[in-house]
């Protein structure tokens, strides 16, 4: 799942332990969202559109739909 939630970080000038403390997880969790290793659960993809007050589907998308 690809998303834009470095890009959405930047833009707030947050660092990655402060959006990790802001969700309540781990610093390598963002790292790895950020990176793609990790697809979050969907309470998480929801608490962080929640965070930015974006819909989901502005901060992740399926690489399907990018074709």
């Amino acid at each position: 799942m690809n998303n834009r939630l470095k890009v959405l970080r930047a833009e707030r000038n947050w660092s990655q332990g402060d959006l990790a403390a802001a969700l309540d997880v781990s610093r390598q969790s963002v790292n790895a969202i950020e990176t793609g290793r990790y697809d979050p659960s969907l309470p998480l993809a929801f608490k962080i559109a929640e965070l930015f007050a974006l819909a989901i589907e502005d901060v992740f998308t399926s690489p399907s739909k990018e074709i």
